[in-house]
């Protein structure tokens, strides 16, 4: 779980910054302009918070509503990580609350600790770590699991798991995100 959290830095960052708000899986789609830059397209299924009372529900619900959604602050702070937001939402789809960000980069190890050594690209993870799909391939060893890319294809994607969000006592928070659209 802690290579998770560090290898997609960026969407944990973006919606899951200070800990308390958890997601079911997260699945990328890099598409290269060139071998160095592109765009990027994550998605987040279930966004939930682990919140223990009230007070962290309401700084969890701050920080993904108003602070990642809406602030400009965080863009900024992105765009010096050489991640250059196109564009953030939160979206209700079968009644759950999911996210996804689109955003631009000028060098592919700007992307959640992505590698382009000719003739191929990868990503390292954790050998513990769930890949639910992907269309390179993936090699296991005993100390890693790493998904690798010819450099011929143009559209990297892969979608791992991260938590268990059914039959938990997580908060959802798609009755709160309902209500800040209406405010």
């Amino acid at each position: 779980m802690i290579i998770i959290k560090k290898i997609l830095f960026l969407f944990l960052f973006l919606i899951l910054l200070q800990g308390c708000l958890v997601f079911n899986s997260v699945s990328y789609e890099v598409n290269l302009t060139d071998i160095n830059t592109g765009t990027v397209s994550m998605y987040v299924k279930d966004i939930r918070s682990d919140a223990l009372d009230a007070s962290e529900l309401e700084k969890d619900k701050q920080q993904l509503f108003q602070d990642m959604l809406k602030g400009k602050d965080f863009v900024d702070q992105l765009k010096d990580q050489g991640r250059n937001i196109l564009s953030r939402n939160l979206y209700v789809e079968n009644g759950k609350l999911n996210g996804s960000v689109e955003y631009s980069f000028n060098d592919i190890s700007s992307v959640e600790n992505f590698v382009y050594q000719d003739p191929f690209y990868f990503v390292t993870l954790n050998p513990t770590d769930s890949i639910i799909s992907t269309n390179g391939e993936v090699v296991v060893s005993k100390d890693y699991k790493r998904i690798m890319w010819d450099k011929s294809v143009k559209t990297l994607k892969f979608e791992m798991f991260s938590t268990d969000t059914e039959n938990s006592n997580l908060v959802e928070l798609v009755q709160y995100f309902d209500k800040e659209k209406q405010e």
